[in-house]
C-alpha cells in the first residue's frame, strides 16, 4: 500500500522542471506592476499652467463670440416667411432657426413682432437685437385678426373658428374632427390634447374662446357601436371591447355606475 501511495505521488524531473518554470511565471506576473511604477512614475499636474490654458480658452471663446456678432446682418424680414438660412445670418443658432421653422411648419404665424418672443429659445437679448427689423406687411395676410368676439367651441364651424387669432384652416379642422370623437368639449384645456396645439399656441387663442355645455353631445352607450365607441380618445381598444362584451352580457347598462362593474375601466 505505502509503496503504491509513494509510486503515485512521486514526480519525475520533467515535472519538477515544469513546476519550477510556473513558479518563476507566478513571480514576474506578481512584480511586473510594481516594475511598470518605478520606471513610469505619474507627472504631477501644473494647476497654473492648467488655469492659464482655460484663461486662453475663454480669451479665444469671447473673441470668437465677438467676430460672429461682428458678422451678423441686419435687415428687414418677415419672420412668417423667413429661410433657416436667412434666421441664421441673423445670428440666430441652426437650433433656434429649427424651432421656429417647426413653429411655421405647424401653422404657426407671427401677427406681430411681440410674437417671436413666445418663441422656445430665443432670448430676451435676441429679440432685442431682433424687433427693430421685424417687418409684417399690412396686406401679406398675416396681420392681426380682427375677429368677432369670443367662439363657442362646441358649436363654431370652421369658418368660425378661423376667426380666432392663431388658429388657421388647419387646426379649425383638427378641433372640429376632435370634437366630434368627444361628443364636445367640457373645457377649453381640452385643446391642447390636439396634435401640434401646445402650450403656447393654447396661450394664444385661450382668450378668444369659450365652451357652452348645452352644446355637449351625449354618447348613448346602449346604442353606441364598437367602431364608433373606438372614436372616443379616452378609451383604448381593450376598454371599448369591455365596454361592449358586458353589454352583450348582461343587457343594456341602468346608469353610469354600472362601468364601476368593469374591471378594466
Amino acid at each position: 500500500m505505502k509503496v503504491h501511495i509513494k509510486n503515485y505521488m512521486s514526480l519525475t524531473k520533467k515535472d519538477w522542471n515544469g513546476i519550477t518554470v510556473l513558479l518563476v511565471l507566478i513571480a514576474l506576473a506578481l512584480v511586473a506592476p510594481y516594475v511598470y511604477q518605478w520606471f513610469h512614475k505619474d507627472s504631477t499636474i501644473n494647476v497654473n499652467e492648467v488655469n492659464a490654458a482655460i484663461g486662453q480658452l475663454n480669451k479665444t471663446s469671447t473673441l470668437n463670440d465677438a467676430d460672429k456678432k461682428a458678422n451678423v446682418a441686419h435687415f428687414k424680414f418677415n419672420p412668417n416667411n423667413l429661410s433657416t438660412e436667412k434666421w441664421q445670418e441673423l445670428g440666430l443658432t441652426e437650433q433656434q432657426s429649427g424651432i421656429i421653422k417647426n413653429y411655421t411648419a405647424k401653422g404657426g404665424k407671427f401677427y406681430k413682432p411681440d410674437d417671436l418672443k413666445k418663441i422656445y429659445g430665443i432670448t430676451a437679448d435676441d429679440y432685442k437685437r431682433l424687433a427693430p427689423y421685424i417687418d409684417i406687411p399690412v396686406n401679406s395676410g398675416y396681420t392681426a385678426k380682427a375677429g368677432n368676439g369670443v367662439v363657442e367651441l362646441n358649436a363654431a364651424d370652421s369658418a368660425k373658428l378661423t376667426t380666432v387669432q392663431g388658429i388657421g384652416p388647419a387646426f379649425a379642422t383638427r378641433i372640429i374632427y376632435y370634437r366630434e370623437r368627444l361628443g364636445g368639449f367640457i373645457s377649453k384645456e381640452q385643446l391642447k390634447e390636439i396634435y401640434g396645439l401646445d402650450d403656447m399656441k393654447f396661450k394664444e387663442v385661450k382668450g378668444h374662446v369659450k365652451v357652452d355645455p348645452a352644446h355637449i353631445r351625449r354618447i348613448n352607450i346602449n346604442t353606441i357601436t364598437f367602431d364608433k365607441l373606438r372614436l372616443m380618445p379616452y378609451l383604448n381598444y381593450k376598454q371599448v371591447n369591455a365596454l361592449i362584451e358586458y353589454r352583450k352580457q348582461h343587457g343594456n347598462y341602468n346608469s353610469m355606475a354600472d362601468l364601476k362593474n368593469i374591471a378594466i375601466i
